[in-house]
């Protein structure tokens, strides 16, 4: 049933027919300003709380044992805003970090042979607070913040 501002047959009754191009650029600019500052923090919330999840991975089996808690400590996170766009990393400087993850079978740069299993952490944490994430991004994208 088409909407009475809006004339196509599929058209949802609720929709509305905009032919101001200039009022729907406008809107949609105060819409990206209002969105913009929410995805940063949710991105920077989001990127701590899979930092400390990893962190906690790393803290034994099924996890990498600690033993110094240098290589848990390496783990740290940062938020980037380039234009409109933003994006979290996570992540470790530790060489160690993608043996640990996956495992290693072979010889080293020494000639040293490795039976290595994996102990993931941060492939785990991912799969634990990704659905939260997306939750609370899913909320943003509908306007509502509460």
């Amino acid at each position: 049933m088409p909407s009475p501002s809006n004339p196509h047959p599929n058209a949802h009754p609720g929709a509305g027919a905009y032919t101001n191009a200039a009022e729907l650029a406008a809107m949609l600019d105060e819409r990206a300003a209002r969105v913009l500052p929410q995805a940063v923090s949710l991105v920077r919330h989001f990127a701590m709380l899979l930092e400390t999840q990893v962190k906690a991975n790393a803290s034994g089996r099924p996890g990498p044992n600690v033993i110094t808690g240098d290589y848990r400590r390496s783990w740290t996170h940062e938020v980037h805003v380039a234009g409109g766009t933003v994006s979290g990393t996570v992540g470790t400087n530790k060489p160690q970090g993608r043996r640990l993850e996956y495992g290693y079978i072979g010889p080293d740069s020494l000639g040293r042979i490795f039976d290595q299993p994996p102990y993931p952490h941060l492939g785990p944490a991912v799969h634990t607070i990704e659905p939260q994430f997306l939750q609370a991004l899913g909320r943003i994208v509908d306007g509502d913040v509460s």
